[in-house]
């Protein structure tokens, strides 16, 4: 329970001192702050707010979406993004990089415009001591949220760049399909900035971005996966992150409740390190 994160998507009717006041009922001790509640709260009030509380903010989600048209408004929101997450002493800004831009099918350019943008980024996260973690996409999404698929093609940009300031997000829903999943999360080493997990349910829902299951649901082998990432030498917070339209329509206590008991039974014993 110790490195046990509760992102705030996953009590998605929670304003952030809900999410919060869940967080401490539970025990847990970090969070995942979502930007949009954090704006509705006010950024220097919600820091306030979650350091009052002891928690540590696992991460901000998210920036990104580089691959949009108007490129001086997605510098200006992700610089905005970075000086946010500098003000919650988050642990890292995760980063959706983004899909085909409109009317486009080209797969090459859309990432060519990914590394660019990142570039652009780097310093002002410099600057700041913020580390930016660019988050693999799993295909199906390749479209319209993340033209960087597996891990191999994160890691490839990310280490154009310091590690401590461009890192990767191993997101086992996003991730476990991969057949060359070992070999890229040992590679990715110490550039490993936060580690994701919920699970893969079939049959998938009508909206696949819903898709995300509670651990033990699905597919996923998440011993194994955890066992990789320690392996890797992570030993950071374990952020569970649940898009689910039947997990949003439960009482966030329950869902909590229901989050540290899946956690504990398919998680932590491959995540025994501590932060």
């Amino acid at each position: 329970m110790n490195r046990l994160s509760l992102n705030q998507k996953t009590v998605d009717s929670c304003s952030l001192p809900e999410a919060v006041a869940a967080c401490t009922r539970a025990g847990i001790t970090s969070i995942g702050v979502w930007r949009e509640p954090l704006h509705e709260y006010g950024v220097e009030a919600g820091a306030a707010l979650i350091a009052e509380a002891g928690l540590h903010v696992s991460s901000l989600c998210r920036g990104g979406f580089f691959t949009a048209p108007d490129r001086d408004r997605v510098l200006t929101d992700n610089r905005r993004a970075i000086d946010e997450t500098a003000a919650l002493n988050a642990d890292c800004l995760v980063l959706v990089v983004g899909g085909l831009p409109p009317g486009s099918r080209d797969l090459p350019a859309a990432r060519a415009t990914v590394a660019d943008v990142l570039a652009d980024l780097v310093p002002h996260a410099a600057d700041r001591g913020v580390r930016l973690a660019l988050e693999p996409m799993h295909p199906i999404y390749a479209a319209d949220r993340g033209v960087l698929s597996t891990l191999g093609q994160a890691l490839d940009l990310a280490e154009q760049h310091d590690p401590a300031v461009v890192g990767v997000v191993v997101d086992t829903f996003h991730v476990w399909w991969d057949p060359d999943l070992e070999r890229q999360v040992a590679r990715a080493a110490d550039r490993i900035a936060s580690f994701q997990v919920c699970d893969w349910i079939t049959p998938l829902p009508a909206d696949a971005l819903l898709a995300r299951g509670m651990m033990g649901d699905g597919h996923i082998d998440f011993r194994r996966l955890a066992d990789l990432v320690a392996a890797a030498g992570y030993t950071g917070d374990v952020e569970v992150e649940i898009f689910n339209a039947d997990v949003w329509r439960e009482d966030p206590d329950t869902v909590v409740a229901t989050v540290a008991r899946t956690f504990a039974e398919h998680v932590s014993a491959g995540a025994t390190s501590s932060r």
